[in-house]
């Protein structure tokens, strides 16, 4: 008598013809014979030798991506020690050079194709693209612009982003950017930290049906910024540049080939930056060839993209999900931009614009979905999304009545459909687990962790754990991973942002079960977890389930642990409208958390308010809050740029107080 586990039945299953035709089987293949790769056990095996053979691993990613190194590197890795891994020393290569390529091939092809609100998807050619670069970077040099000089753009979504970008990266200067929605301070908070010499900046950016004028804000930003040497107008609303401003299409109307810089391996390529809720953001210095090769891997393979397809994310450039998009132009795809708001001018926006490009891979969030599903949207109905492949959704987990719902609206119109949720972060620029072709999706659960990527779960004392909650933590390397933070010269911030609980191993502050067949699930961040009787739960758990409840718009749950040794635990809730919180509402919610989760999960008490606080990334605001509720200040709880809605916060600074 067998006593093994059911396993349980996949929500998809890659046929034998998907997976055969995917770039990892061929890689998988062509490692076996020139890097002895294994040749069978799929992708698990492969995932083993991945991380077992870390160099080999990577030597054979630059192989196989034909990545060109003007200068020999000595070897893979030097030092695996964490922090201070040094990668390919000797090379010397350039992002932008990679990310041109097929212009050589394909000059007539679409590298963009760009849509906002009032206008239908228009294209950028690969020749067209590699023009604009060329006379950008050569109007760069002649500004003065050097290498490790930094390049600053308050830009929306929009092509001139990604030119102004690509031709910083050929010079080897350092790009930065943010969103136009993003304030003064916000901004200020983030650039006069990396003290940029050149601004790209627009007039303004149209969102929800309307113009938003910014002229002002940018007007501030040069007051703010004394190292600027130049301000670049791009006049997205049509206005004239201001004075001691040059003009976008004078400095892009040459027809020059580009030059690339050759830069070291670990040169800086671009700058990011975390939510910056609590302090200062942390400004992430990510490197040319580790993004290069870290997203060669992540596109090419996880992704499966190639030339025959077109890459739609929502995103805007203050996420990182904007430099991830704008890195599938390495492997030839076209990339899709849309600048605009995510519901305007009705909930399926987004569904409306993968049907106009022809995406094949559509990334948005979990939340979107989730909103799409009480909206009763129907996007594979309504909307012509036969040639959408594959549905990938990150900013926080997806929960399983996401998959489901996803599922079901495509399998009713007779669409095999992959459901990628995939989960990372800024601070890699990348993913840790998420989308695999080849691999069965089970609900509420990434398929696997990625290549390359040695993810555990640790319990305190640093033991791995299997089908149980932990830390997740990365134990060998990332090319990716920060060369340093800006302004943080011996390297004191960002060993305590991720090395202080278990040395020589990164922690990232998510908790994480690794399931005994191989899947992962996010549980939601550990440092705002919930610890109720000893008993440690995600948020992530608690929101999947009150937010069923059609009367619920959206929910944060915080727990407190007070000075007398007590443990509180608030549920606040924003109702939907119309919905009233009553004691029929109260009980529901509580007999559905009980129900669905366990008793220990069931909050001391159901608040009502008017909103759920987010970052300018979009975000839940749970650890600002939950300082808030324990007595700091406002002013020391969060820092205000970073949050979408400061008054919001003093509505709970305010409760605080009433609470005594």
């Amino acid at each position: 008598m067998s006593t093994a586990t059911p396993q349980p039945r996949p929500l998809w299953q890659p046929d034998q013809e998907r997976i055969d035709e995917a770039a990892i089987t061929r890689f998988q293949s062509w490692a076996a014979e020139r890097y002895g790769a294994p040749a069978t056990g799929g992708y698990e095996a492969l995932h083993r030798w991945s991380v077992a053979e870390l160099e080999t691993f990577w030597q054979a990613i630059a192989d196989w991506f034909d990545v060109r190194f003007s200068t020999p590197y000595e070897r893979v890795l030097a030092d695996r020690s964490m922090p201070g891994a040094q990668w390919f020393p000797g090379a010397t290569l350039n992002y932008a050079e990679h990310a041109l390529r097929a212009a050589a091939d394909r000059p007539d092809a679409p590298a963009l194709l760009y849509a906002d609100e009032t206008h239908a998807p228009q294209p950028v050619t690969w020749s067209e693209l590699r023009r604009q670069v060329g006379s950008l970077a050569a109007e760069l040099r002649a500004l003065g612009v050097r290498p490790g000089d930094r390049v600053s753009g308050y830009v929306p979504n929009i092509p001139q982003a990604i030119t102004a970008f690509l031709a910083t990266a050929a010079v080897g200067a350092v790009w930065t950017s943010c969103a136009p929605d993003f304030g003064a301070r916000s901004v200020l908070d983030r650039f006069q930290q990396v003290e940029p010499v050149v601004l790209f900046t627009v007039d303004g950016y149209r969102y929800g049906g309307k113009e938003h004028d910014r002229r002002d804000t940018v007007a501030e930003l040069r007051r703010e910024l004394p190292t600027l040497r130049a301000v670049v107008h791009i006049p997205l609303l049509g206005t004239e540049a201001p004075d001691g401003a040059l003009d976008w299409s004078a400095l892009t109307s040459a027809d020059t080939t580009p030059v690339f810089e050759e830069l070291p391996f670990d040169h800086p390529l671009w700058v990011l930056y975390s939510s910056g809720t609590t302090g200062l953001p942390k400004a992430i210095v990510q490197s040319q060839g580790g993004i290069l090769l870290e997203h060669f891997k992540q596109i090419g393979l996880h992704c499966d993209l190639g030339p025959d397809d077109r890459f739609f994310w929502y995103t805007s450039t203050g996420w990182m999900m904007w430099n991830f998009l704008v890195s599938g132009l390495l492997t030839g795809t076209t990339v899709i931009l849309y600048d605009g708001s995510p519901g305007h001018p009705d909930t399926g926006a987004q569904w409306r614009i993968a049907e106009l490009t022809g995406a094949t891979l559509f990334g948005t969030s979990a939340a979107y979905v989730m909103a799409c599903r009480k909206a009763e949207i129907h996007p594979a109905r309504d909307y012509d999304l036969s040639r959408v492949q594959c549905v990938a959704t990150t900013g926080s987990p997806l929960p399983p009545d996401g998959f489901r719902w996803l599922h079901d609206e495509f399998a009713d119109a007779a669409h095999d459909l992959w459901i990628a949720s995939v989960s990372g972060g800024t601070d890699v620029c990348s993913c840790f687990a998420g989308a695999v072709p080849t691999l069965p999706v089970h609900i509420g659960e990434l398929q696997a962790p990625c290549l390359g990527t040695d993810l555990q779960a640790w319990d305190p004392q640093g033991k791995p754990l299997v089908d149980e909650v932990g830390e997740l933590v990365v134990t060998n390397p990332m090319p990716s991973m920060p060369i340093h933070f800006w302004n943080d010269p011996d390297g004191t911030r960002y060993h305590d942002s991720y090395f202080d609980t278990y040395p020589g191993v990164w922690r990232h502050g998510d908790w994480i079960t690794l399931t005994s067949r191989g899947s992962v699930v996010i549980h939601g961040r550990s440092d705002s977890t919930l610890n109720r009787q000893g008993v440690r739960m995600g948020s992530a758990d608690i929101y999947e389930a009150v937010e069923r409840l059609p009367e619920i718009r959206e929910s944060l749950v915080i727990g407190v642990e007070e000075p007398e040794g007590g443990y509180w635990m608030p549920l606040f809730v924003h109702l939907a409208p119309g919905a009233e919180l009553d004691d029929a509402l109260r009980t529901r919610i509580k007999q559905t958390i009980r129900g669905q989760l366990s008793p220990r999960h069931v909050p001391d008490e159901i608040i009502e308010v008017p909103g759920v606080p987010h970052t300018l990334t979009g975000k839940r605001i749970e650890v600002p809050v939950k300082r808030l509720l324990q007595g700091t200040p406002l002013e020391k709880a969060v820092n205000p740029g970073s949050v979408n809605n400061l008054e919001l916060l003093r509505f709970y600074a305010n409760l605080a107080r009433d609470r005594g």
